[in-house]
């Protein structure tokens, strides 16, 4: 491998590897263009942590003639006896390269090269790729030649691997503050927030069946348990919610103490509201189920919770609103202001899935009449419905 291959390879690079569309293809094309140099890579990995609630990192896994494998592992291989014993663990802890000839004894004390020498490679290299906030990440570089990779060789993948780590960072920080905007403020909103949406006062309207929901005597469970016993019942009462939203193709916006802020966007021009609100009203169905049959035992009690659930169609106003630079994405408008009045109808009723006129009259034959209640706010009293399927509770 002479010094003009190598340096095309990190310009390459350098230049964003601008060619590759996507992770995996740059990696690929990577690989690709160090074996066209003349180094005889077998298989190469690259294993980049993550800031993810559920995720601790990605691994991409190149073969020659084969697709890349790409992966995810959670926090819990950190504590793996097969995480502990490998050549990566020294990189990620210590930030060093780990070298290792498979004919050497030394080598066994690592049980992942067993797997390494039954594939036939007899030389394997792991490499620390070093961000320039000092998080440490990692890859590795194995050959099948017999004498395995030559000093110039090893040098090589050196010298590849500093503008290779430039390019992967880039990549992980946006993939990042996609993540990030997914996890805080829905994957619509985070998709329009990274596409420039940030000034005060952007907004747009959209039509949407909107849910709002709140957990049964939340007041009284926060006085008389410990806050950290209040937060793990909110994660887990949550849970039976945002899976089945997401599902039905909703947004979460929002979480509020107890109380949860949902959208299903309604395409004005495909002209689908009754297949959203029926996604919407199953979403709810699935909830109930989920959160009937949701138990927390406190001493010898088990602990059981109710939760109401209130949906309306109308239009809100979808976009950024706060004060100075610190904004919310959120959306407002009388449509909102309904939901919320009704959530608290469901309350009063004992009633767990309420519904306005609108929505009930997109999903006719489910909904039993309840009655007009004066709202706040509005002018005119509201009818509002309940499932027929639903017995109010006691």
């Amino acid at each position: 491998m002479n010094t003009s291959d190598l340096q095309k390879i990190a310009d390459w690079l350098i230049d964003g590897a601008r060619s590759a569309p996507s992770p995996s293809r740059m990696m690929a094309d990577t690989c690709e263009r160090v074996v066209q140099a003349g180094l005889p890579l077998w298989r190469v990995g690259v294993f980049v942590r993550t800031l993810h609630p559920d995720i601790f990192g990605r691994n991409f896994i190149w073969r020659p003639g084969a697709e890349v494998t790409v992966g995810t592992v959670d926090f819990d291989i950190r504590n793996s006896p097969e995480f502990k014993s490998s050549p990566l663990a020294i990189v990620f802890h210590e930030g060093r390269e780990v070298r290792c000839r498979l004919d050497d004894p030394a080598s066994d004390r690592f049980p992942f090269l067993d797997d390494m020498r039954a594939e036939g490679v007899t030389d394997y290299i792991a490499l620390p790729l070093l961000f320039l906030d000092g998080s440490i990440h990692a890859s590795s570089f194995t050959t099948k030649r017999p004498d395995g990779f030559s000093d110039d060789e090893l040098a090589a993948l050196r010298a590849i691997v500093t503008p290779l780590a430039r390019v992967i960072e880039i990549i992980s920080l946006r993939r990042t503050a996609s993540i990030l905007l997914d996890t805080y403020v829905g994957n619509r909103a985070g998709e329009r927030i990274l596409g420039g949406q940030i000034r005060r006062g952007h907004t747009d309207t959209m039509d949407a069946a909107i849910w709002l929901s709140d957990l049964r005597g939340f007041t009284a469970l926060s006085d008389r348990l410990p806050a950290e016993t209040v937060v793990d019942i909110l994660n887990g009462y949550f849970d039976c919610q945002v899976a089945a939203i997401r599902t039905h193709g909703g947004e979460v916006l929002k979480f509020m103490g107890d109380g949860l802020l949902a959208v299903f966007p309604i395409d004005e021009y495909v002209g689908d509201v009754q297949q959203v609100c029926g996604q919407v009203l199953e979403a709810a169905r699935e909830s109930r189920a989920s959160v009937e049959a949701m138990q927390y035992p406190i001493g010898d009690a088990v602990e059981r919770f109710r939760f109401g659930v209130a949906l309306h169609v109308g239009k809100i106003l979808y976009g950024n609103i706060g004060g100075g630079n610190r904004l919310d994405f959120t959306c407002i408008g009388p449509a909102v202001n309904l939901a919320a009045r009704l959530e608290k109808i469901a309350g009063r009723l004992n009633r767990t899935i309420v519904a306005s006129a609108g929505f009930a009259g997109i999903c006719a034959g489910s909904w039993a009449d309840l009655g007009e209640f004066p709202i706040a706010g509005f002018s005119n009293a509201q009818r509002v419905y309940g499932l027929v399927d639903e017995t109010p509770a006691a």
